[in-house]
């Protein structure tokens, strides 16, 4: 899955790709070399992947690719129409590999909640600009919601873009657990994190669709 992150990621003509690996054994690291990413290892953890792979980036925007998902082909000249922003954040409409018609209901609500909340997830191919990562950033060290967490912050100052991508996600978490029910949990979740409860409790809850 990861292989056709990186390569929906180079066909999109992004300028680097950095692969942060935090101790995988699948061969990514070969795979990852042959087709010239960066390839950085680090603790295991999201934000902890993400902030270090941010630290190494050089250009003038980071976006953070999830390896269950593929970048429209025309993703850098989509990008580039917002490059004029210098404080800017923001994410895709998203194409969840499904066709029934449930899934296009939740694509809608995550556009929904991009515009309207200003809440960007890690699934709609979250990006901001270098100055705004430096003033807002990084991701919260924490073992989940991490990119809640940050939007929550960004959008205190800024208003989210919405690009028209699609970004392709992977359906296998919503078909794992069913939509309906992964869908009342993700938001369950995030209520009780909106009422204080902390990531390190509510990570108990959740697992992980990539584990």
């Amino acid at each position: 899955m990861v292989g056709s992150a990186i390569q929906s990621a180079w066909a999109a003509g992004v300028d680097e790709v950095i692969v942060v690996d935090g101790g995988s054994t699948d061969g990514t690291k070969q795979f990852a070399t042959q087709y010239s990413c960066v390839w950085l290892e680090s603790r295991p953890g999201r934000a902890t992947q993400q902030n270090k792979g941010a630290e190494a980036a050089r250009g003038d925007l980071i976006l953070f690719l999830h390896v269950d998902s593929k970048l429209p082909a025309d993703a850098s000249e989509q990008i580039n129409k917002v490059l004029n922003e210098p404080m800017c954040y923001g994410g895709f409409r998203q194409q969840i590999e499904n066709p029934r018609r449930i899934y296009r209901w939740i694509e809608s609500g995550n556009c929904w909640r991009l515009l309207r909340r200003g809440m960007v997830y890690g699934d709609q191919g979250l990006f901001v600009s270098r100055a705004a990562w430096r003033e807002y950033g990084p991701f919260p060290e924490e073992p989940l919601m991490e990119d809640y967490l940050l939007s929550k912050e960004l959008r205190r100052f800024l208003q989210p873009i919405l690009l028209s991508g699609p970004l392709v996600v992977n359906a296998r978490r919503w078909e794992k657990y069913g939509p309906v029910r992964q869908t009342l949990r993700n938001w369950a979740i995030t209520l009780a994190c909106c009422l204080g409860v902390s990531p390190s409790s509510l990570v108990k809850f959740y697992r992980r669709h990539d584990q």
